[in-house]
């Protein structure tokens, strides 16, 4: 019997690494935006990787609709807020893996997801003045931490996550960014698959490896707001 375990943790240790490695080697000065906030859509496809599939993460993909907010440090650093919905599902049939006593098993998931993330844009991004050397597109990378809800067969199952992605912004108007993103986002919960599917191979490791991930492939369009006083004059 071939028992081998979904994991997902090496391919974060690589992520983090490539997320440092970047913002070490960054050494432009990054500009202010000259707006402070930004609210969008986003629209999409998700996947998942566990129990019932390890390969494919659009095998059997689903429907994901998002909405987020974004704090904008300056042209380089932004904070964001994501809440989202997204589909989940899959089946053990045609897998090599040959579980106990030749059961096959599907499931069907909706997925709830709340998450905190920080960006970095590989180039300054904006558009302004031309010694500030702003570019109206860039390519970014996100990581962060947040919490998601998955119910499945009439059950709830809870879970702390962390997304880690990569995206490309293009500015369409000053205000007005269309964007591409693909995110992967590890659930400490073996359950978002069904209870069904937890520990099928029936040997017990730790929670932090075989625990489920889930994908989006996401494109939106968010408009920028709140206008930073660049002169502000103060009376006492």
């Amino acid at each position: 019997m071939n028992c081998r375990p979904v994991t997902g943790h090496s391919l974060m240790r690589r992520f983090l690494a490539v997320l440092l490695v970047l913002c070490a080697l960054c050494g432009s000065q990054a500009q202010t935006n000259k707006y402070k906030f930004d609210a969008g859509v986003q629209l999409g496809m998700s996947g998942y990787v566990g129990e019932a599939n390890s390969s494919n993460i659009f095998k059997k993909p689903g429907f994901d609709g998002e909405l987020s907010f974004r704090y904008i440090g300056d042209s380089r650093w932004a904070l964001r807020a994501v809440l989202s919905t997204l589909g989940i599902s899959g089946t053990t049939e045609g897998m090599d893996n040959v579980l106990p006593e030749g059961q096959v098993y599907t499931f069907k998931s909706q997925v709830y997801d709340l998450g905190f993330r920080g960006e970095f844009n590989f180039l300054p991004y904006g558009i302004g003045e031309t010694y500030k050397r702003l570019r109206r597109w860039t390519p970014y990378i996100t990581a962060g931490v947040g919490v998601a809800l998955a119910t499945s067969g009439g059950k709830s199952f809870f879970a702390p996550t962390i997304p880690l992605g990569l995206g490309f912004k293009f500015k369409l108007r000053p205000r007005l960014n269309l964007g591409v993103e693909f995110t992967m986002t590890k659930a400490f919960n073996d359950n978002f698959d069904g209870s069904e599917l937890a520990d099928l191979d029936r040997i017990k490791i730790d929670f932090y490896k075989n625990t489920d991930w889930y994908s989006r492939l996401t494109i939106g369009i968010s408009y920028e707001f709140g206008e930073r006083c660049e002169t502000c004059h103060y009376v006492d």
